[in-house]
């Protein structure tokens, strides 16, 4: 191998051996363009999510933007929270890594009873008080939407999105968004609006550069 050839592969070898936190990671960053907020079907700020035509979506909407590519899942479960308060789920929308644990902490001083009929997780916690420990908790080792209910507070609603990826983050109320962390490489960027619409464009995450991508 001739001189220039052996200085390639010493640096690609070099680079091999960098721990992770070494190698530079990329970033996405951008806007996408939200639904029209309809009117919740009580203008109540309890109902967290609304039901029209048979679609579910935030209220007011937000966008989950997530990168989608071969990402193995964690081997030690990551833990989230949904509490009830003030008879309102927090947050609304959840999104998870498939594989997570969600924890149901109850603040308010009466019984919640949670529940999901949904295909991805179906579950039933009972009734409990806030004062009940541990806090009930549920593994969402299934990718796809969840939706939950309260048996007592039947206006209760709220959303969780399981994803097969740990890089996602819910946009703010304009549909603008980031993501930071992301490793280099070809992949996929989804933006979720609802439980029918979720757009989607390839990207290549180059290390160290932030790539702006809208979701006209």
């Amino acid at each position: 191998m001739t001189a220039p050839g052996l200085r390639r592969l010493a640096a690609v070898l070099a680079t091999l051996a960098l721990p992770p936190a070494a190698v530079a990671q990329a970033s996405a960053e951008g806007r996408v363009e939200l639904a029209k907020a309809l009117h919740a079907p009580v203008m109540n700020k309890r109902y967290g999510i609304v039901a029209h035509g048979g679609v579910l979506s935030p209220f007011p909407p937000v966008a989950v933007v997530y990168l989608e590519g071969p990402f193995p899942r964690p081997s030690t479960p990551p833990t989230a929270q949904m509490a009830q308060k003030d008879l309102m789920f927090m947050p609304w929308l959840l999104p998870v890594q498939a594989g997570s644990r969600v924890e149901f902490p109850n603040l308010d001083d009466t019984y919640h009873n949670i529940f999901s009929y949904s295909p991805a997780k179906r579950f039933d916690l009972g009734r409990y008080r806030s004062d009940e420990r541990p806090i009930p908790s549920v593994l969402f080792d299934a990718p796809g939407l969840v939706t939950l209910r309260c048996d007592i507070h039947e206006h209760m609603r709220a959303l969780i999105l399981v994803l097969d990826t740990p890089y996602f983050v819910v946009s703010d109320a304009q549909g603008r968004y980031r993501l930071d962390g992301l490793p280099a490489g070809r992949y996929v960027l989804k933006a979720w609006l609802d439980s029918k619409t979720t757009l989607e464009r390839p990207v290549l995450l180059q290390g160290g550069a932030t790539l702006h991508a809208d979701f006209p």
